[in-house]
């Protein structure tokens, strides 16, 4: 389905993610997803480069003496110029580094949205704030939902551990544990039909891999993120230095993960007598891996989790849940 058709649609999903915004759109049989990258690269502004941008439909925008080159398109521009990739949004928050972040990040969605209806409804994902980041929170919800309003929607926000509870967990009346590893943050909800008893996120995930990773291999942290996406095994018995310390780095990040979700659930106060054990699904691009599943139930089982667990599974599609969450919770709006 085209973006450019979503007048016909009466809701959509969004997925605000440091790496990716991904848009869910209800579909037959099942939802259609649609995903950019949350990431921009600049170019030195001149009018033929401009020219040549429009005509060969590559999305920018334009800002004072530079082009910005965004979504999909950035990370072929920045292999081609051997330079990193920007992002709009950094540890899971707009980056306060970026004064364009929204303008951008509002780009970004256009593509994905097309057309808007007046008063379209539109359920966006937004993190739960680690410990003493709660500012931050509050202005990066704000400022997003002001964009689509702005852009015509009728914005609604989802905290995105609850959303993956919303993407996956219908067969036990959402109930259960959602968890999102993605490039910023991983956010943890635990929810009861359907309402969250406990919502939380960890500081560690894809880029605190990437970026230390880099440190210590001099490798750009965009070619450790597509080898990580994209052949790298969790396993503990790595080919080569740039496999195993990733390797390391990822261990470095469950076991946080682990740790984290211990303390919460031991000292959450408000936790329900369940009547019995309840799913954990993982999802988000830092669960792709091959072997991190297996990994994280290890290291979990290890750790005297309170909690007793039916299953820990992998979501069918990690890279959309919480889009598919989004969509879930819009489509019940109507």
């Amino acid at each position: 389905m085209k973006p450019t058709e979503n007048h016909q649609i009466p809701a959509i999903g969004l997925d605000f993610g440091t790496s990716r915004i991904v848009a869910a759109r209800p579909g037959d049989p099942a939802p259609q997803f649609e995903s950019q990258l949350n990431a921009f690269i600049s170019v030195p502004f001149s009018r033929m480069t401009e020219k040549v941008l429009r005509e060969q439909g590559v999305p920018y925008v334009a800002a004072g003496a530079e082009l910005f080159v965004h979504g999909n398109e950035s990370a072929r521009f920045a292999d081609l110029l051997n330079a990193e990739i920007r992002r709009p949004m950094t540890r899971g928050f707009l980056n306060p580094g970026e004064p364009e972040s929204v303008k951008l990040i509002e780009a970004i969605t256009r593509l994905l949205a097309g057309k808007v209806d007046k008063k379209q409804k539109v359920w966006f994902s937004v993190p739960a704030a680690p410990a003493g980041a709660g500012e931050n929170l509050i202005y990066h919800e704000a400022s997003l939902k002001q964009m689509l309003d702005d852009m015509g929607f009728e914005a609604h926000s989802i905290n995105e551990g609850l959303a993956v509870v919303y993407g996956e967990l219908e067969a036990t009346n959402y109930t259960g544990i959602g968890i999102s590893c993605g490039g910023g943050l991983c956010n943890v909800c635990m929810a009861y039909l359907s309402v969250p008893i406990l919502t939380f996120a960890i500081p560690k995930a894809g880029d605190y891999i990437d970026s230390s990773a880099a440190a210590v291999t001099g490798e750009r942290a965009n070619r450790l993120r597509l080898l990580k996406e994209e052949s790298f095994f969790l396993n503990g018995h790595y080919p080569g230095k740039l496999q195993h310390v990733l390797g390391l780095y990822y261990d470095d990040m469950i076991r946080a993960l682990v740790q984290g979700m211990k303390e919460a659930f031991e000292q959450a106060r408000n936790m329900p007598k369940l009547p019995r054990p309840i799913p954990l699904v993982l999802s988000g691009g830092s669960a792709l891996p091959k072997g991190f599943r297996d990994r994280f139930e290890k290291i979990l089982n290890e750790s005297g989790f309170p909690v007793p667990l039916s299953e820990i599974r992998l979501a069918a599609e990690p890279l959309v849940t919480t889009a598919k969450g989004a969509l879930v919770a819009a489509l019940s709006d109507l």
